[in-house]
């Protein structure tokens, strides 16, 4: 009797259900506006020969991401996107079928399937209906490792810092609390990296995929105590980073690169608070989450409709209601000016079509 190769797999991965990513779930269109990622992107310029292996950890590289974050070079590990990062310090710190991480959902999906992957079982401790951390219930919980995401992914919330540092400080000794901060760039005083000193236990997730618009790079870096960082060099592959990432990241990481971010990531926070004013004029739209990430979580009488209306428009949205605690939402990433005035005019002309007269349907037919 023939085996099916698929079955020749462990159980454990026969059982995973896959993330389902932007471009996993979805495809066409003609803006999409369902992956957060940077519309305003930058061409950059390779050099050399590319027959010898690259540097593990490329000098120039991780001396120029520490010198942006304002941090020594060997509390930097650069990977290939945070989501690498996420996967070695789940193998790195966690025994399989013995430890264990605690989440917070809503909130990003790679914690836990790279946990499941590695057979790590992960505690939920929902967000409070403010979007804020239930301290009181986090710090009851027995955990290798406590992510936490700010700006929140999907949410587009900020975990307020006095929160955060009551879960350093009680998992001072116990834990490793990650705080995942791939959207940083667009609320810049939020960011814990000044932390670092004073909790050991801190690790700083980080990416070029967002505000530097370079999610096809695919790199991303890991702050944290020399003594994590040397524990993640022991897992991490001996060639992370093909020599064209680390010299596109390294001109990203320039003066001229991290200006031209500071300047698309004003572009969008400008164009994020503009479209949140829109979509709170829409009667179909009962809430509008205050992001401070390129994105806008909202509330509408169908997600999967809506979705679908959109993307008959050539623009793709994301539907986030199977995340714990969110029921009929999309998420949208805010695109290039161009984009956004499509988006706004599909927007409106759906709710139209659903018996919803918005504001300017109305003086149009006036």
């Amino acid at each position: 009797m023939s085996v099916k190769i698929s079955e020749l797999a462990r159980a454990s991965v026969q059982a995973i259900v896959p993330y389902a990513s932007a471009r996993r779930s979805m495809s066409g269109g003609a803006s999409w506006l369902n992956a957060n990622e940077n519309a305003l992107a930058t061409d950059y310029q390779l050099s050399g020969q590319f027959n010898r292996y690259p540097s593990c950890q490329p000098a120039a590289l991780i001396e120029g991401y520490a010198r942006y974050a304002g941090v020594a070079p060997e509390q930097v590990l650069v990977s290939r996107g945070a989501d690498e990062g996420i996967e070695l310090l789940i193998r790195s710190f966690c025994e399989p079928g013995e430890d264990r991480i605690a989440i917070c959902p809503p909130t990003y999906g790679m914690y836990a399937i790279s946990a499941e992957s590695n057979q790590v079982a992960s505690v939920i401790v929902p967000l409070q209906p403010d979007a804020s951390l239930d301290v009181e219930a986090l710090i009851q919980v027995e955990a290798k490792l406590v992510f936490i995401c700010s700006p929140n992914n999907p949410t587009g919330d900020l975990i307020p810092r006095q929160q955060i540092l009551a879960v350093l400080e009680h998992f001072r000794s116990s834990a490793l609390v990650v705080v995942d901060e791939a959207y940083i760039e667009f609320a810049m005083q939020a960011s814990v990296v000044d932390l670092l000193q004073q909790y050991p236990n801190l690790v700083i997730l980080r990416t070029l995929s967002k505000a530097f618009a370079l999610a096809g790079l695919r790199c991303g870096f890991t702050l944290a105590a020399p003594e994590v960082i040397n524990a993640l060099k022991q897992m991490i592959a001996p060639y992370p980073i093909a020599e064209p990432v680390a010299q596109i990241a390294v001109q990203a990481l320039s003066q001229q690169g991290i200006a031209r971010m500071q300047q698309s990531v004003a572009i969008i926070n400008q164009l994020r608070t503009a479209f949140s004013a829109f979509v709170s004029t829409l009667p179909g739209v009962s809430r509008v989450w205050p992001s401070q990430a390129n994105f806008v979580l909202l509330q509408v009488p169908d997600a999967a409709a809506c979705v679908t209306a959109l993307q008959q428009q050539g623009i793709l949205i994301r539907n986030q209601s199977a995340q714990l605690g969110l029921t009929d939402v999309v998420r949208v990433s805010i695109g290039s000016p161009d984009e956004m005035q499509a988006l706004q005019q599909a927007m409106q002309d759906y709710f139209c079509n659903l018996g919803v007269r918005t504001p300017n349907s109305q003086e149009a037919t006036a």
